[in-house]
């Protein structure tokens, strides 16, 4: 047979361990022993029993108090290390039961009046065999008499066959304790003698228990003292005693015979009453279903009528609700139908727009329930409410139309608005968007009673805003060319003496592109402003207008009460912001209005472009890098008409400076037509002067302008020069190469910054290279042209005669040859140039 783990020495010291790493002080472990944990129902659905390790520890006090007994579950961690994992103490111990499922009967149960749950069943603890159930049982016990001084109620199984085999194993236990404790201290030997002790005294209760039943049955033979052998007279005697019993019985029934007859006499009085009784209930019962029937009918009719109580309450209030949402209040009629429009006035027609909107609303089917709609009353005031509508939209919009041509017919007719002689006056509409603003909210409302009607007002409003914009621009534009200092005769660049175009270039005219400038910093910003503040005063649902990146460095920072603010949020009558989804089809219509709003003032600005270019043509650099700067900060869908604006003027502006490189060029063109021109072309230098002046109004993104305007103009100066010197086929080289050396020398510091310049420099050189090639060829062929010819005729000759016969013929003798060298190398042309 394997041997007990309730024997393994490792184990217990293992237990100790564990039980002295959980804290414990002073417990000393008694007992241990490897068990098998489960709960009946997990192992019926599959699951295994857990390894466990049961521990028996006591705890002597050395105070005077009494010891202590535990019993310890430890469990095995993931390094197979013992850990606690339960703690019971044995003075809960109430009961120790056998599990009768269990044919083996090694699985038990230990019971503890001191569980939390006991709706949870208890662990049960199955033992390898017996033996080591019935060792575990006998130390549970003989702890409990010892120190506890009590036993535990022990169910399924014989207390006498857990005593006889404590006493058959008691002489095995001794001997293995005792070969287990050899070596240790006298300490530990004395207690294993007070275990055995205890176990004895253990076998000797069990024992006691089973004989009180035998001396119960002692007593009860004792009555009959006889011998054995005499079982025969033992049983007549029992027979004897029987007979007497009955015979007893019968005779006592014979006695109470009268009793049993007034106890007959009294039941049937007692039924006869009881039938009695019993048809008195049957007549009360049926009255007393009467009487239900017509409780139940009263109690029915009450609860309808108090059903109806309620209905009736509940619709009176209905009613009322209802009632109070037809009712037009006085004071808002009035307001509506014939109130006037006055600033004072205006608060109380926002609030009478406020509750005609909100009543519209509470009569549609969302805020109305559906089986109030079609009620006539609802009707009747539904169309009540739009009659009101109607008028009062009518009677606004004609208001506002009139009140638009007013306020515009009061500034222009009042002169101070405007710039005049000697005075540029900026203009400042910040009155006007004040007195506008009152009525925003006005127009808000309008376009939640009626958006249809915003189309003329936002049409009265352009044209009437449009005519006051045209004359501010009219007259600022005159103003400004007027009071603008510059040159009366305009510049000519490359025609006329050199003296007159050096003197024509030199004026200076920066107060031109400065005027232009000027315009652009005031009434772009401006018009922008304008377009932002049309937007949101008739109500477009678009982002801002204003781009944040616009130059507008003239603008007045605004604080919190300045009346120039145009922050007109878009709300609805309760005072919500408005979020538009989509506003491509409203920035359309944005787009179109403001064509109309501003329509006519782009003429101006092209006044002031068409004067300015008349002084000097080269200041539509400068105001096509100004245009340029503005336009880049304006959004594609921002103020359609400024950007429009924008985009015409650089068109005009590029078409102005096309309109000067084609005159420049027709100038060039007209040198060709002065015969046998000789030395450096006058538009050569005139054309660096030219250029250095247009790189010094180079602004912005205008390279590409004045890149094609150089392309232009020195290609043709280039054909031009070409064709000159193709005139005359004698000095053709010599002019190519004084004005390409001209050309290089006059733009050799341009060409290392511009790189269109360097490209047509690194052309010139090309073609100066050529020219002087050409010339020096044709230099040395005139210079000894006769040994050239004395040259040929040998080698013409050399192919029919021999070499030495060559001599001997006529004109090439050595004295013709001397004299062709001698005439060669003193005579020379008359002229060389000089490079």
């Amino acid at each position: 047979m394997a041997k007990s783990s309730a024997d393994d020495a490792e184990l217990r010291r293992a237990c100790a361990a564990a039980v002295a790493a959980s804290g414990a002080r002073g417990e000393e472990v008694s007992f241990s022993i490897r068990v098998a944990k489960g709960r009946g129902i997990f192992e019926k659905l599959g699951r295994l029993a857990k390894p466990r390790v049961l521990a028996l520890t006591t705890k002597h006090s050395s105070k005077g108090e009494a010891d202590k007994a535990f019993l310890r579950v430890l469990k095995y961690s993931s390094g197979a290390v013992l850990e606690p994992a339960k703690l019971y103490k044995l003075k809960h111990l109430t009961k120790v039961e056998v599990i009768s499922s269990d044919p083996s009967g090694c699985t038990f149960v230990l019971g503890f009046d001191n569980l939390r749950s006991q709706t949870v069943a208890p662990p049960q603890w199955t033992m390898r065999n017996i033996d080591d159930r019935n060792r575990l049982l006998f130390c549970i016990l003989n702890i409990c008499k010892e120190i506890l001084s009590y036993l535990p109620k022990v169910v399924g199984i014989d207390i006498v066959e857990l005593a006889l085999w404590a006493k058959e194993n008691t002489l095995t236990l001794d001997n293995q304790e005792n070969n287990n404790q050899e070596g240790r201290e006298t300490s530990v030997a004395t207690q294993t003698e007070r275990k055995v002790t205890a176990k004895v005294t253990v076998e000797n209760d069990l024992v006691s228990q089973a004989k009180d039943e035998e001396e119960d049955m002692e007593a009860l033979l004792d009555t009959y003292v006889m011998g054995i052998g005499e079982a025969d007279a033992f049983s007549e005697r029992l027979k004897q005693e029987l007979v007497a019993l009955e015979a007893a019985n019968v005779y006592q029934l014979l006695e109470s015979e009268p009793l049993i007859e007034e106890v007959l006499q009294g039941i049937d009085a007692a039924s006869a009453t009881i039938d009695d009784m019993d048809e008195w209930l049957r007549i009360f019962n049926l009255k007393l279903r009467h009487m239900r029937e017509d409780i139940s009918s009263i109690e029915s009719r009450n609860n309808g009528l108090e059903m109806q109580s309620v209905n009736n309450k509940g619709l009176v209030e209905e009613l009322e609700k209802l009632l109070e949402r037809l009712r037009i209040p006085q004071e808002f009629a009035a307001s509506l139908t014939g109130g006037s429009f006055e600033e004072s006035r205006m608060l109380k027609n926002v609030e009478a727009c406020e509750w005609l909107t909100g009543a519209i609303r509470c009569l549609e089917v969302p805020n109305l329930d559906p089986s109030y709609v079609n009620m006539r009353a609802v009707r009747e005031k539904r169309a009540e409410l739009e009659k009101l509508k109607i008028t009062f939209v009518k009677r606004a919009s004609e208001f506002l139309r009139n009140y638009f041509s007013s306020l515009v017919d009061f500034m222009i007719s009042d002169k101070s608005y405007f710039s005049q002689r000697g005075q540029l006056k900026r203009p400042d509409h910040a009155d006007l968007r004040y007195k506008c603003r009152t009525y925003a909210r006005l127009l808000q409302h309008l376009k939640s009673l009626d958006k249809s009607c915003l189309g003329p007002l936002r049409k009265a409003y352009c044209q009437s805003l449009n005519l006051l914009l045209r004359r501010e621009a009219r007259e600022f534009a005159n103003e400004l060319r007027a009071s603008t200092k510059a040159p009366k005769n305009p510049a000519v660049w490359l025609e006329g003496s050199n003296n007159a175009g050096q003197n024509g270039s030199s004026a200076d005219t920066s107060t031109v592109s400065d005027a232009y400038s000027r315009m652009l910093t005031i009434f772009i910003p401006l018009l922008v402003d304008e377009s932002s503040f049309f937007a949101h005063f008739m109500c477009f649902e678009v982002p801002a207008l204003v781009p944040a990146g616009a130059p507008n460095v003239n603008k007045r920072r605004s604080g919190a009460n300045d009346p120039d603010d145009d922050d007109l949020s878009l709300m609805d009558p309760d005072g919500n912001d408005i979020k538009p989804d989509n506003t491509s089809v409203e920035l359309g219509t944005l787009n179109d209005a403001l064509q109309e709003l501003l329509d006519g003032i782009q003429e101006d600005f092209y006044a002031v472009v068409d004067w300015a270019y008349k002084i000097d043509p080269l200041r539509c650099i400068s105001m096509h890098g100004i245009t340029e700067r503005y336009l880049s900060g304006q959004k594609d869908d921002a103020a359609g008409f400024v950007r429009k604006l924008l985009d015409d003027l650089e068109s005009r502006i590029s078409v102005q400076f096309s309109r000067f490189i084609d005159e420049a060029c027709h100038q060039i063109e007209r040198n060709e037509r002065n015969v046998r021109q000789t030395g450096i072309l006058a538009y050569i230098p005139r054309f660096a002067v030219l250029a250095s002046r247009m790189e010094q109004y180079i602004q912005g993104q205008s390279r590409d302008l004045i890149d094609k305007a150089y392309t232009k103009l020195v290609s043709t100066m280039f054909t031009t020069l070409e064709k000159i010197a193709q005139s005359d086929p004698k000095t053709a080289d010599i002019v190519l190469i004084e004005n390409y050396a001209a050309f290089q020398n006059s733009l050799y510091d341009l060409a290392n910054v511009v790189p269109t310049l360097a490209k047509f420099y690194h052309q010139a050189s090309e073609s100066y290279e050529q020219a002087c090639t050409r010339h020096i060829s044709s230099l040395i062929y005139l210079q000894f042209e006769r040994l050239f010819q004395f040259s040929r005729k040998v080698d013409e000759l050399t192919y029919t005669i021999a070499a030495e016969e060559i001599p001997f013929q006529l004109g090439l003798s050595k004295t013709d040859l001397r004299r062709v060298l001698k005439s060669s190398l003193s005579g020379g042309p008359t002229h060389f140039v000089c490079t």
